[in-house]
C-alpha cells in the first residue's frame, strides 16, 4: 500500500487570509466569532457568526469570472491556489491523468441560493441568471479547480454535512493508496452565512447567542462561520522523486455510520471511526499527541465525543490534548475539518497546540484536557482530527509528523 503525504496547504477562513496568518491567529488564540454582517439581520435571532473579513474576490478573479463563482468556490480556488504555489508542483501533459481532486461541501452554492430565492419570491422577477445552476451545483469548486490546475484524473465532490471535507480527504487518500492517481487536491469549503442558511440552522435550535464554548460547562451551541482549506495530497514515492518538503504523512482514515438518529450523536459511531483511523495508522492510544475534536459546542455533541474518547483512548485520555478548533474560527460545516487539519499541522510541524478558547468552567461529564484559552507549546508526532456529521456519518483522519 503506498504512503501519502501532504506538499502544499492553503485557506482562506475567519482566521486568515493564507496558512500562516492562520496559524499565527490559532496560536494567539485569537476567536473570529463577532456580529454578523449579512442582509437582513435584524430578522434574524442569532446575530453571530465566523465571518472572512477583508477579503476582495475582484482582488483574485477577473471580474467576467465571477459571475461563475459563487462564494464556496471562490473560497475553494484561493485556497487550491496557494496550496499548488507551497507544493510547487507542476501538472505536466502526463502528470495530469494522474492527477484529481475531491473536494467536500455541506451546501454548495448557497449564497446564489439565496439571492436567486430573493430575486423570484420578494423581487418578483421571472428571469435568473443562465449561470444559477453552475454557480450553485456542489461540485462547482471540485470542477472550477480541475480546470484551473489542467486535473484529468479523479474528480468528485462528497457532501456528508459537516464531516464533507474529512469524508472527501479520505477518499483522496484512498484512490492514491490504490494507484488510481499519483496527486490529489482535497480539501473542503462553505460559504452559508446568508440570511436564508443561518434561517435554517435557526430552526435546529443548536445555535449560541453570543459565542462558542466547547466542552465548557457553561456552552450554549454552535456558531456558523465559513471558509475552508485544500491541500496538495502526493504519493511519498512521487513527492520525494521531486524533492518536494513534505509537511506531514496522512497516516490513516477511519469512517462509520451510526445507522441511528438524523441528528442526534451517538456513541458507537464515533468509537468505531476511531478506532478504524487508529488501526490504519498502525498507532497505538499512548502515541496518540493530539486530537482535534468535532466539539461543536453542543451538549449533546461534547458529553457524546468526550465519551467516546474514553472508550478509545481509556488511561491516556488525561495524557492526550483534546481542543476543538471551532472556539476559534466558527463551525464551517462542510469545509470546518479541513481548517481544522490546520491546526493538527500546526501541532506536528511547530509543535503548538490550538487552545479552546471563550473555555470558563469544566464540564465534569467532559473531562478532557481540552488546552483551555492559550495555546500550549507541546512536541506532537501523531494527530487525530475528528468529524461527526448529522446523519449519522463519521470521518476521523490521522497525520503523522514527517
Amino acid at each position: 500500500m503506498r504512503r501519502v503525504v501532504i506538499t502544499g496547504a492553503g485557506t482562506l477562513n475567519p482566521l486568515g487570509h493564507d496558512l500562516r496568518s492562520t496559524w499565527d491567529a490559532m496560536q494567539a488564540g485569537h476567536c473570529a466569532i463577532d456580529r454578523l454582517t449579512c442582509r437582513d439581520l435584524d430578522r434574524l435571532s442569532v446575530q453571530v457568526g465566523a465571518e472572512i473579513r477583508g477579503f476582495d474576490p475582484v482582488a483574485h478573479f477577473e471580474r467576467g469570472k465571477l459571475s461563475l463563482l459563487d462564494r464556496f468556490t471562490q473560497i475553494a480556488l484561493v485556497s487550491a491556489r496557494q496550496a499548488m504555489a507551497q507544493s510547487g508542483l507542476q501538472i505536466t501533459e502526463e502528470l495530469a491523468l494522474r492527477a484529481g481532486v475531491v473536494m467536500g461541501t455541506a451546501g454548495g452554492g448557497n449564497t446564489t441560493v439565496d439571492d436567486n430565492y430573493r430575486a423570484v419570491f420578494e423581487e418578483g422577477r421571472n428571469r435568473v441568471h443562465p449561470l444559477v445552476v453552475p454557480r450553485l451545483m456542489h461540485n462547482a469548486a471540485a470542477s472550477h479547480i480541475s480546470m484551473e490546475f489542467g486535473l484529468k484524473g479523479p474528480g468528485l465532490t462528497v457532501s456528508t454535512a459537516c464531516a464533507s471535507a474529512n469524508h472527501a480527504m479520505g477518499q483522496a487518500l484512498m484512490m492514491l493508496r490504490s494507484g488510481m492517481a499519483d496527486v490529489m487536491l482535497t480539501g473542503g469549503s462553505e460559504a452559508m452565512l446568508c440570511f436564508g442558511g443561518l434561517k435554517a440552522w435557526e430552526g435546529l435550535r443548536v445555535m449560541a447567542r453570543d459565542t462558542c464554548r466547547p466542552f465548557s460547562r457553561d456552552r450554549s451551541g454552535l456558531v456558523q462561520g465559513e471558509g475552508g482549506a485544500v491541500f496538495v495530497f502526493e504519493t511519498l514515492e512521487h513527492a520525494q522523486a521531486r524533492g518536494a518538503e513534505i509537511l506531514a504523512e496522512v497516516a490513516g482514515f477511519g469512517l462509520s455510520s451510526d445507522a441511528g438518529d438524523i441528528v442526534a450523536p451517538d456513541l458507537d459511531g464515533p468509537v468505531r471511526a476511531m478506532r478504524m483511523a487508529l488501526a490504519d495508522a498502525g498507532v497505538a492510544p499512548e502515541d496518540l499527541g493530539y486530537v482535534n475534536a468535532h466539539g461543536t459546542g453542543t451538549t449533546a455533541n461534547d458529553r457524546t465525543e468526550a465519551q467516546a474518547l474514553r472508550r478509545v483512548l481509556g488511561a491516556h485520555l488525561d495524557k492526550v490534548p483534546v481542543s476543538s478548533s471551532k472556539s476559534l474560527h466558527g463551525h464551517l460545516i462542510g469545509g470546518t475539518s479541513a481548517v481544522e487539519l490546520l491546526a493538527c499541522l500546526l501541532a506536528l510541524r511547530e509543535g503548538v497546540i490550538a487552545p479552546t478558547v471563550n473555555f470558563t468552567e469544566a464540564d465534569p461529564d467532559c473531562p478532557l484536557d481540552v488546552v483551555p484559552n492559550e495555546a500550549r507549546r507541546a512536541p506532537v508526532d501523531v494527530a487525530m482530527s475528528n468529524a461527526f456529521a448529522f446523519g449519522g456519518l463519521n470521518a476521523v483522519l490521522m497525520l503523522r509528523r514527517a
